[in-house]
């Protein structure tokens, strides 16, 4: 049996605010204690996980003294060169706070605007001062319930100003940093701007920095849109913008659930560790999830550990798709090529153009090609289940 225990190379990560999560919902109070920083970066490092990620308040309150940051940021340090963890990502929150009630760089209000900018720039400077390299933007409250209060073509403006003078600062100050921004259809507000991953592909080309800023896709957000995340983490891939990813899982058009990676969508998590494995994705696989409420401390070890594993899991069964005579057949039928249209390919020519305009194609034979996807769809659920 392969060795499913978590080692530093897989780069695995989460949040304080992940496993710290003490249970709380909508609908009901908190059911575990409130876990430290310190405590955190503990339970992380028992699990066998490589880094751990914050928002500032999850490790600094945002009430804190300046004398009381220093503790706390003394502290942290001492506990992540005790344990070997690193800080990978950092973000800031720009949603909890009431200040953020009509969002952050998109808020109508300029003071609010100024504040974010503010709080993300000291932000910035902690996670920097920890040993972050990628930055996480997400938007929770950049959005609306009705289009009324809110000029949508003004708050894509207010959010471009924003991230552009963010990469000055960044670059003013010599910091090692990239940017990656975070898609999410809706929640907490009715409707978020960017929804998509693919909305933030098309905006980072409108950045006066484009090249300092990718994407950080998460399964759960995509898949509440009902859309395919594989698909929109090749986009990010191809683009060369796949700057973070967080993992996590969801259940198609519920709230986001964050659940623990691979309890859903065992096929979709499938793919996207295919994926991220067959291209050599080399950053950290972030799980953005949290523990069941049902459960208690040990719980939430299971949680973590459950997702690492399952990920590791689905790291084999990769590798054996990619070796299995009768799953590598199928595929070389589906993309037989007798190389009589070779000359076709590749950039236009005028030649070419007019060569392939006089070409004659066997239509109805085109048409009549099938292809084994139901038997290659098949052998993958056999080789899921583990019956292959």
């Amino acid at each position: 049996m392969a060795d499913y225990q978590p080692h530093p190379q897989h780069k695995f990560t989460f949040g304080l605010w992940t496993v710290g999560n003490p249970g709380g919902d909508p609908f009901g109070k908190a059911v575990r204690k409130a876990l430290s920083p310190v405590e955190i970066v503990q339970l992380l490092s028992e699990v066998g996980a490589w880094g751990v990620n914050f928002h500032d308040n999850d490790l600094v309150p945002i009430e804190a003294t300046p004398a009381e940051r220093d503790r706390i940021v003394k502290d942290f340090k001492q506990v992540l060169n005790d344990t070997g963890l690193v800080v990978p990502m950092a973000t800031t929150n720009l949603f909890y706070d009431p200040a953020f009630r009509d969002g952050a760089f998109t808020s109508n209000d300029p003071k609010v605007r100024a504040y974010a900018l503010h709080k993300t720039m000291r932000a910035m400077d902690l996670g920097v001062e920890l040993g972050a390299q990628t930055y996480v933007f997400w938007g929770g409250r950049e959005g609306t319930e009705s289009d009324a209060g809110k000029n949508a073509l003004d708050a894509g403006k207010r959010f471009r100003e924003a991230l552009n003078f963010l990469c000055e600062y960044a670059l003013d100050n010599q910091y090692d940093l990239k940017f990656a921004l975070e898609a999410k259809p809706n929640e907490p507000r009715g409707d978020i701007y960017l929804p998509t991953t693919g909305a933030m592909l098309g905006f980072i080309a409108t950045l006066d920095h484009p090249e300092m800023v990718g994407v950080n896709p998460e399964m759960a957000h995509e898949h509440m849109a009902g859309l395919n995340f594989m698909h929109a983490v090749a986009q990010a891939w191809d683009a060369g913008k796949l700057f973070h990813i967080d993992l996590n899982d969801q259940n198609y058009a519920r709230y986001d659930q964050d659940l623990r990676f691979g309890s859903q969508s065992i096929k979709q998590a499938f793919f996207l560790v295919k994926f991220l494995e067959d291209v050599g994705y080399a950053g950290a696989r972030h799980f953005d999830a949290h523990a069941y409420r049902t459960d208690n401390l040990d719980g939430v070890k299971a949680f973590a550990k459950g997702c690492m594993r399952t990920y590791l899991v689905l790291k084999e069964k990769a590798a054996q798709f990619k070796a299995d005579p009768e799953i590598q057949a199928l595929l070389a039928q589906i993309n037989a090529d007798d190389g009589s249209v070779a000359q076709f390919s590749g950039k236009y020519s005028a030649d070419k153009a007019k060569s392939l305009k006089a070409y004659e194609f066997d239509r109805v034979a085109l048409g009549q090609r099938g292809q084994p996807y139901e038997q290659l769809d098949q052998l993958t659920i056999d080789l899921l289940l583990g019956v292959r």
